[in-house]
């Protein structure tokens, strides 16, 4: 069964701005479609997600981060945990990685 994907606030601003600066049209491609692998399945291979130690969810959440880009300088991520419910997965962040 697919995740239905719930954003914070600044999920929402990260992919917000993403999408309006044109200059990044490929980068939010990538994204966009890293988020419909995480709808699908939160461990497909080219996600490479692995768990994220440094922060927790608002809950105490394991938090994962997943690629939307490799190997490219700012490559940017995804960071995100399950829940609130089941069959859901709250996007935290999106953000280039430094």
């Amino acid at each position: 069964m697919p995740f239905k994907l719930v954003f914070t606030n600044q999920a929402s601003s990260d992919y917000n701005n993403l999408e309006k600066n044109k200059n990044f049209l490929k980068r939010f491609k990538a994204v966009r479609k890293a988020l419909g692998y995480l709808e699908t399945n939160p461990r497909h291979p080219s996600l490479n997600t692995h768990k994220y130690d440094s922060i927790s969810g608002l809950n105490g959440e394991e938090v994962f981060e997943a690629y939307a880009e490799n190997k490219t300088p700012a490559a940017y991520r995804i960071f995100w945990h399950y829940g609130p419910d089941k069959n859901k997965i709250t996007i935290l962040a999106i953000t280039p990685h430094p």
